[in-house]
């Protein structure tokens, strides 16, 4: 009897183990991650820093300590456990804490990938609206600034879903194809930059930041702590918080995990450096200082800023960027979805996803607010994946899985982690990136301990 089903079969294997003969060697990491991390983020990041009234000391060595421990951390612990069983983390965290669980899970998680894709899509389209003269949004904008500036994010939101849409294959290739473009572009603005601060000596660099000044207008002053925690978890979704095991689970080997050096220290470090460069020489306009006077912080549009160091090529880059990054976030987003609807197949799934990210790119306040964003998501998402790393290696002491579809331990351990430490945030109005480690060290405990319990 042939068997009949309405499910269409994926090859993306979000159910199932990927097969040894669809692995993937640590070149096709290469690609993904130098492109995802030298990307859009990096043109909105950079320039907030300077906006957060960082030191030269603060950034320079902050940024080289935090972005080891994240390399460090997806070499040790997501690349190793992806490698093991080969599934994605919603997949995981369903045989661990049960259908009904991980449905909210999954909805969070996806919703807040799609408006990180969002703000790229945004950050896509201040060079797009160059041509057209298309007024910029400012870093305290929060709504469309009019109709040009959504119809060229949908049309962009839409090209970009379709590609994520394609499959992992797709996402790496259009990666592969556009990071070195992408690169390329950063290093070149950033040379540029130095020529217009007339930059020539060690000295002249550092002082472009010097002592640190006051932040602007409606922004956190960043220490040397400051940067360095929040550079280490600025993915902490991705490495601790485990979501990259949906993409490590194509890789041969965990030596594979030392790519993610390409995405930290071109992108994380030259490139957002690059882009702090290309906002110092905006902070010297005329415009800028007359913003400053008024007692408004001036505003932060990457494809401007590009576009008045590399001219056209600007353009290119900072497209690309946003595409980029929104690309395999919307892929992430996608899967996620797709374990909350497995009978829709990952393509519908993933347009969805994009759907989301679009509308979500409409509205600017995301991207301008970005720093604050990405520490809020990593802080939510990565004490779930404590779960998967302290079932990993202590399954053998305490088998915290019940078979039941909705999970008491991992429920309660994720819940007061959280709740606990963002209230601490709130209430001694501690910067967020401090508490995301003791919650997600927190919720690991809490879920051994709870489940020996029940067990015993």
């Amino acid at each position: 009897m042939t068997e009949l089903t309405n499910q269409p079969k994926s090859s993306e294997f979000e159910r199932e183990p990927v097969p040894q003969s669809k692995l993937k060697g640590w070149r096709s990491f290469l690609g993904m991650y130098a492109g995802e991390h030298a990307a859009g983020t990096e043109f909105m990041i950079g320039p907030l820093f300077l906006t957060a009234g960082v030191s030269a000391f603060d950034l320079i060595v902050g940024l080289l300590l935090g972005n080891l421990l994240a390399v460090l951390s997806w070499r040790y612990l997501t690349a190793e456990i992806a490698i093991k069983r080969r599934l994605t983390l919603y997949y995981q965290l369903e045989q661990i804490s049960g259908k009904k669980l991980v449905v909210i899970y999954n909805l969070a998680n996806g919703l807040l990938f799609c408006f990180l894709a969002g703000a790229m899509v945004t950050v896509s389209a201040t060079a797009v609206g160059i041509p057209f003269d298309m007024p910029m949004p400012r870093l305290t904008d929060n709504l469309p600034n009019g109709p040009l500036w959504i119809v060229v994010v949908i049309l962009l939101g839409a090209m970009i879903s379709v590609i994520a849409a394609k499959g992992y294959n797709t996402v790496s290739k259009a990666a592969n194809w556009m990071s070195p473009v992408i690169v390329i572009g950063f290093i070149a603005a950033g040379i540029v930059a130095l020529g217009q601060l007339e930059v020539h000596s060690w000295a002249d660099f550092w002082n472009i930041w010097g002592e640190g000044t006051d932040p602007f207008p409606g922004q956190l002053k960043y220490t040397f702590w400051h940067v360095l925690m929040w550079s280490w978890l600025c993915n902490a979704a991705m490495h601790i918080g485990m979501s990259d095991l949906s993409v490590f689970r194509f890789a041969k080997s965990a030596t594979s995990g030392w790519t993610t050096a390409a995405g930290m220290y071109v992108g994380h470090y030259v490139a957002w450096i690059s882009a702090c460069l290309l906002y110092a020489v905006y902070l010297k306009s005329p415009e800028a200082i007359q913003f400053l006077a008024d007692g408004e912080a001036p505003p932060v549009a990457p494809g401007p800023l590009a576009y008045n160091a590399l001219g056209a090529f600007g353009i290119i880059v900072v497209i690309l960027a946003g595409w980029t990054t929104a690309n395999p976030t919307i892929y992430r987003a996608g899967l996620a979805f797709q374990a909350i609807m497995p009978r829709l197949s990952t393509f519908w799934v993933t347009i969805i996803a994009g759907s989301v990210a679009t509308i979500a790119g409409v509205f600017p306040g995301v991207a301008m607010k970005l720093l604050g964003f990405v520490a809020l998501y990593g802080f939510i998402l990565s004490p779930i994946g404590a779960v998967i790393v302290f079932d990993h290696f202590f399954k053998n002491k305490v088998d915290g899985r019940t078979g039941s579809e909705f999970n008491m331990a991992v429920f309660i351990a994720w819940v007061v982690s959280f709740v606990l430490f963002y209230w601490m945030s709130v209430q001694f109005d501690i910067f967020l990136s401090f508490l995301t480690i003791p919650a997600w060290l927190l919720c690991g405990v809490l879920y051994l301990v709870i489940a020996k319990n029940r067990k015993s």
